[in-house]
């Protein structure tokens, strides 16, 4: 996240940035890897190739490592009725409106059947779920986030995550928008603000280092 020099020196001064430290119970939420954003023929389409890419590497170490995996979506009725103002503010979520192909997930960042999927019709992935009972019941205390899109929906549940009491990783490799200065300047307010920004190697070593206390998550032991 290149920033000016001036720009991190003037948050450091304002106190901006303190570290927060992951615990050692993660789960993995990702939000809406929707078709939407990579396919052309969308109009949220948004070219993150690349962020997808390691989408599928972060949730195949999640995986490995035993801990609970959250999988985001949006669905909407027909009319977008459900998500009201929000529908009004931004006419690209026509895209997931009842019998939209867009609103699928991507090839690969579908949910096994034992994992949690969230149904959701504003940006963060808390509101309106019962994302933070599960999480709870799971006795998670870290949120590892990636998915579409930064400035949107990530931000969203990076800040609500925060305001739930869980410590927010978001990794920076495995998040993506339509613009890259957008991408960026909100990644740099995340890390200031609301959590930690991670690079995708950091976050596979922290999963891949919880060893046994992976499956005290899951049995509630530990």
């Amino acid at each position: 996240m290149p920033v000016p020099d001036d720009l991190a020196a003037d948050y450091a001064t304002a106190g901006f940035g303190g570290e927060l430290t992951p615990g050692t119970r993660p789960a993995l939420i990702l939000v809406d890897p929707a078709r939407a954003y990579v396919d052309p023929g969308c109009s949220l389409y948004a070219g993150v190739d690349e962020p997808v890419r390691a989408m599928r590497a972060l949730l195949a170490a999640a995986r490995r490592a035993g801990i609970p995996v959250v999988v985001t979506e949006v669905r909407l009725r027909a009319d977008g009725a459900d998500a009201g103002h929000f529908f009004r503010k931004s006419g690209g979520l026509v895209a997931f409106c009842e019998g939209s192909p867009f609103a699928d997930f991507i090839e690969g960042l579908a949910p096994n059947a034992d994992e949690f999927r969230v149904t959701k019709s504003y940006p963060s992935a808390f509101f309106g779920t019962t994302l933070h009972s599960y999480l709870t019941a799971q006795r998670v205390d870290t949120a590892v986030i990636a998915g579409l899109s930064t400035s949107g929906c990530v931000r969203a549940t990076a800040l609500d995550a925060l305001q739930h009491g869980f410590v927010p990783i978001v990794v920076e490799d495995a998040v993506g928008d339509r613009d890259r200065r957008v991408h960026e300047a909100n990644l740099f307010d995340i890390a200031h603000k609301i959590g930690e920004v991670w690079a995708l190697d950091r976050t596979v070593d922290y999963l891949g280092g919880l060893g046994p206390r992976a499956d005290a998550v899951l049995t509630g032991t530990g």
